[in-house]
C-alpha cells in the first residue's frame, strides 16, 4: 500500500517541480527584461528606474500569484465543507447518515453525566411502497419519494430532535425528553405531513405512505435497544411501547 501511495504521488511531485521551475524562470526573465528596458529610458534617473522596478515587479508577479493562492484556498475550504457534509449527512435525503446518527446517540448513552434529559422517545419510520416506486418509475423517483418523506419528517419534529436515515427506506427520529403523548403527536404530524405531499412521478399522481413504530424510555437506552423496541411496534397503525 505504501508503494502504491508513493507511485501515485510521483506524478504530482513532478507537476509541482515543473511549475516551480517554470514560475521561477518566468519571474527571473520578467525581472531581467524589465530592468534591461529601463536602462534605455532617458526620462528616468537611476533612482527612478529602481523605484519603477521595485513597484512594478511585485505587482506583475505577486498580484496574480496571491489571487491564485486565495482562489485555491477558497476552493479547498469548499471541498472540505463538502467532504465533511458528505461524511455526516445522507446524500439523498439530507438527514444524518446511519453511522453518524447511531454514533451521536451512542455517545449520549455512554456519558451518563451528559447534559440534557435522559428520558425520551425513539421513532422508526418506514417509507412504504418504495420498491414498487423504483420498479414502476425508476430509482430517481424512488430517491425523490425519500426526499419528500424526509422533508415531511424534518418539518414535523422539534428543534432539538435528531433525524437519521438508518436503512434503504427507513428513518430514525430521536426525541430527547419527549413524553408518550408528545411522541404520538409528533408521529401523527409526520404521518399527516407525508399524506399531504404531492408526488406525481412522470405526471401521474401517486400516494406516499409511511408506517411508524415508537418506543418511550424513562432512562436513555443504547441505540440497538431503542431501535429493536421501536421496530417491533412498526405497523400501519400508530403504536407506542413504553420502557
Amino acid at each position: 500500500m505504501a508503494q502504491n501511495a508513493a507511485n501515485a504521488s510521483a506524478p504530482a511531485w513532478k507537476s509541482v517541480a515543473w511549475l516551480t521551475v517554470l514560475g521561477t524562470v518566468g519571474s527571473l526573465g520578467l525581472s531581467v527584461g524589465l530592468n534591461y528596458l529601463l536602462l534605455f529610458s532617458d526620462a528616468l534617473t537611476p533612482f527612478g528606474r529602481s523605484m519603477v522596478s521595485a513597484v512594478l515587479l511585485p505587482l506583475i508577479i505577486g498580484l496574480p500569484l496571491f489571487v491564485l493562492i486565495g482562489w485555491m484556498q477558497t476552493q479547498i475550504r469548499g471541498y472540505r465543507r463538502e467532504l465533511n457534509r458528505s461524511g455526516t449527512y445522507d446524500r439523498v435525503t439530507g438527514c444524518l447518515n446511519g453511522p453518524v446518527f447511531t454514533s451521536m446517540i451512542e455517545r449520549r448513552t455512554a456519558r451518563p453525566s451528559a447534559s440534557g434529559p435522559r428520558s425520551g422517545a425513539f421513532l422508526v419510520i418506514h417509507a412504504e411502497h418504495l420498491r414498487s416506486i423504483n420498479l414502476r418509475f425508476g430509482p430517481g423517483w424512488g430517491d425523490e419519494a425519500l426526499r419528500l418523506v424526509a422533508s415531511a419528517i424534518q418539518s414535523a419534529v422539534r428543534k432539538e430532535d435528531m433525524v437519521g436515515r438508518i436503512g434503504t427506506s427507513m428513518f430514525g427520529v430521536f426525541l430527547p425528553g419527549a413524553t408518550e403523548a408528545e411522541a404520538k403527536d409528533i408521529g401523527e404530524r409526520i404521518r399527516a405531513g407525508v399524506a399531504r405531499v404531492y408526488f406525481a412521478p412522470k405526471g401521474s399522481e401517486d400516494v406516499l405512505a409511511i408506517s411508524v413504530g415508537s418506543t418511550v424510555f424513562e432512562t436513555e437506552l443504547a441505540f440497538e435497544d431503542m431501535f429493536r423496541s421501536a421496530e417491533q411496534q412498526l405497523s400501519g397503525a400508530e403504536t407506542v411501547a413504553s420502557l
